[in-house]
Parts: C-alpha cells; structure tokens; sequence
C-alpha cells in the first residue's frame, strides 16, 4: 500500500495530517514556497552545517533559561511561559499540539534539540510576528537568518511545493549535486530513511529538522551534557 505513488496528492497529503497543527505547518511551507528559494544544491546546505551547529549551540543558553528547574528538559508549564516571554500568542489547544508533535521521546519534557526544532517550527508558524523576532534577537541575533536557512533548504528539497520532501524529490536534488555519481541514489535513499520518521514516504519540516539536528550532531551535544 506505501509503495503506491500514482494516487492524487490531495488524498495523500490529507491522509498524514496528524493534527491541526500539521496542516498549519504544511500551509505556511506552501506559502513560503511561493517566494521561491536561493539554494541551488544540497552541497550548499551542507556548507552552512559549521555554522548552524554554531548558531544552534549558541541557543543552549536561551534553553536553559526556560528550563527553569534545570532537569534539562522544559515541560509544558515552563514552555508556557517560554511564549510568554517571547510573546507567542498560541492557544492552549496550539501549545499542547506543539508540546506533543516536539516532544518525540514522548518523556512529558522537550530537550534541548526537541527545543531547537520547536523555536524553528514557531518561526515558521508565526513569520508575521515581529515580536518573535524581536525577542530572539536580542538574545541570539543569528537565530532568524539560521531558522531562514533551514526553512529555505525544505522549499529547495520540496520541489512540487506541496509542503512534504518525497523520495523522488530527494534524488531529484541529490542528483543535482552529484551527477554522474553512481552513488548518488543510495545516498538519497540514506538522507530520506533517516529524515521519513513514521516510513510513510513523505517528510514534513518536523521531521527534516529532527534529522538535521543529527546531522550537525546536537544529539552528541546532549550525550556530552549528560556524561
């Protein structure tokens, strides 16, 4: 049944909506897809990987802020007051579908990369926001042109501009940075399984920023904090 690829878009898009926030998500990719993007290969995001990983470890200090009781994870309550510092004007029902899509390991707390993926997914969500940029920018003037960059690698990546990454649109854009490389498809496949969480065949932005975040190795960054 995943194997099928021929059926309409729309039925496909609207049969892996998890939740309102998912169909928010997809709509403001679709609608930031419209401008367009200046990434012109794969290569060029993994040049800016240096300089991500400085910018995402650089927000640990703003992690930790919010993490109030410093148990290296910030629960709901904390994160309720996160967006009110940061003055995010979510609703409780928002709050708790972006509490619940972050918090991957399902352990009631959002740690430090589930953390990176939901100021990304509030930059994305709230791209009208001045005061979002505002607040993140007094501390971490970086933040917005990093959040920027991942955001326009995904419109890159999303060729059809539906909002998802699909097997084909991986290669699509591998093969642009290595052609002529009989490689070049098993290194697709390798980048999309490892971004494909729940193995439907398509990718949302959540799910590229988990992998990115591993990519660049803010994983490793935990594991250290905790040895």
């Amino acid at each position: 049944m995943g194997a099928v690829v021929g059926k309409s878009e729309n039925t496909r898009r609207f049969s892996i909506h998890e939740t309102k926030l998912e169909a928010k998500m997809v709509e403001a990719m679709q609608r930031r897809a419209a401008k367009g993007s200046i990434m012109k290969s794969f290569n060029n995001l993994i040049l800016k990987f240096p300089k991500i990983d400085e910018s995402f470890r650089n927000c640990k200090a703003i992690f930790e802020q919010f993490d109030e009781d410093s148990n290296g994870m910030i629960d709901q309550e904390e994160m309720k007051k996160c967006f009110y510092k940061l003055e995010v004007s979510f609703t409780d029902e928002e709050i708790d579908d972006l509490f619940e899509a972050c918090d991957i390991n399902e352990d009631m707390g959002i740690k430090f990369n589930e953390f990176i993926v939901l100021i990304c997914l509030v930059h994305l969500l709230k791209d009208d926001n001045k005061a979002v940029h505002t607040k993140l920018q007094l501390g971490l003037p970086e933040m917005e042109a990093t959040f920027e960059t991942l955001v326009d690698a995904f419109v890159f990546l999303d060729k059809n501009k539906d909002g998802y990454v699909s097997k084909s649109e991986m290669v699509e854009a591998i093969n642009e940075t290595t052609t002529g490389e009989r490689s070049s498809g098993r290194i697709a496949m390798k980048r999309f399984e490892e971004m494909d969480w729940d193995k439907n065949g398509m990718v949302n932005f959540k799910e590229f920023l988990f992998a990115f975040t591993r990519w660049i190795g803010i994983d490793d960054l935990e594991d250290e904090d905790e040895d």
